[in-house]
């Protein structure tokens, strides 16, 4: 009896430190189209754990799905589409956007939600021990392809593994690479992303063209 209050014990201690550390899953958001997302407390914000897949904008307006690699290469607004343009790849990957519908005043967060900044990725980062090891700590730990360098099952954001389409419109890297746009900009008008691989367990924080198809993860308003 004693043995087995000892490991109970030992169970509940390993199940509540695990929480304290990596913050807790709590409720679920809707956006415009229906699709659920669960939530995520990280110290001061919570965060959505699986990638936006919506394809209108708040006010109900479309976000025009775009195939085409020319097409794609010449936009100067909002557009989406899916890694290799099949539909199979969104239902664990969801949906990679330009920053032009990142970007749109008529918001691709749900409604109480915003696309974070450079500031909360930041936050979101130093939470897990900095850029040298939070990659490693927010990747879904099933889903990359090996070696997944460092990633446990400690932590509930989940960080999927994407991959991009290229400012030519090509696509890359699902599987191995994955993009998070932010709303931020540089002073050159390029748009900030947090990137991370398989390969490392650093997470990267880069501008990128406002062309480039990433994954969105979304932050609720204070």
């Amino acid at each position: 009896m004693k043995k087995t209050y000892k490991v109970l014990f030992t169970i509940l201690s390993v199940w509540f430190l695990s929480q304290l550390y990596a913050g807790s899953a709590i409720s679920q958001v809707t956006d415009i189209d229906g699709n659920e997302y669960t939530t995520y407390t990280v110290g001061n914000y919570v965060w959505t754990v699986t990638n936006l897949n919506v394809e209108r904008y708040r006010n109900g307006d479309p976000i025009p799905q775009v195939q085409d690699m020319k097409d794609w290469v010449s936009l100067k607004t909002g557009a989406w589409c899916w890694f290799e343009n099949n539909s199979e790849n969104g239902i664990v990957y969801g949906k990679l956007y330009n920053w032009y519908a990142v970007n749109d005043p008529r918001g691709l967060a749900p409604q109480g939600w915003h696309i974070p900044s450079v500031e909360e990725w930041n936050a979101l980062i130093e939470y897990f021990g900095g850029k040298e090891e939070a990659g490693a700590k927010l990747k879904n730990y099933e889903i990359w392809e090996s070696p997944n360098l460092g990633a446990t099952y400690t932590c509930k954001f989940k960080a999927l593994p994407g991959g991009f389409r290229q400012k030519n419109g090509e696509f890359f890297g699902t599987g191995k690479y994955g993009g998070f746009w932010m709303s931020t900009v540089n002073d050159e008008g390029l748009a900030w992303a947090a990137y991370m691989n398989n390969n490392l367990k650093d997470i990267f924080l880069n501008p990128y063209d406002k062309n480039v198809g990433l994954s969105v993860r979304v932050v609720k308003d204070n």
